[in-house]
């Protein structure tokens, strides 16, 4: 019998990090689509601001959150793309004038933060990769 990977822990907070992703995108969307009175730019924008927002919030991470990253960044990094990620959902949301579901997306995203703190000064004391790369390499070959 081969043992198992243990599982991700999923609690509460992690379901509502997933459910306000999904909302940030939607408002994304939305926001493009009514945002100019054109059809066909409303339609580009409907489309490419939520593809630009989950293709940036899935691609640069921070390894180990909770899996390898495509494109590792260090956790101050990743604490700002979420910050201009939630906050432009907000935003924009509350520029195509859906002020009650601005601020409830904003109210919730401050809930999970406040929730979250671990794992914030957890990403604040993340260095990613860029660390590695300055640390001078002690493979290779000695010499005498």
């Amino acid at each position: 019998m081969s043992a198992s990977p243990s599982p991700v822990h999923v609690g509460p907070n992690e379901v509502l990090r997933f459910a306000l992703e999904i909302a940030a995108l939607v408002a994304l969307g939305y926001a493009g689509l009514n945002l100019v009175d054109d059809a066909l730019v409303g339609a580009v924008l409907g489309v490419a601001l939520p593809l630009t927002g989950a293709v940036l919030w899935g691609v640069f991470r921070v390894d180990g959150d909770p899996k390898v990253a495509p494109v590792p960044v260090p956790g101050v990094v990743r604490l700002c793309l979420e910050f201009d990620f939630f906050a432009a959902a907000v935003l924009l949301l509350g520029a195509v004038g859906a002020l009650v579901p601005a601020a409830v997306l904003g109210g919730l995203v401050v809930l999970h933060y406040a929730w979250g703190w671990r794992r914030i000064v957890w990403l604040r004391h993340h260095p990613g990769r860029l660390a590695s790369m300055r640390e001078p390499s002690t493979g290779g070959t000695s010499e005498g």
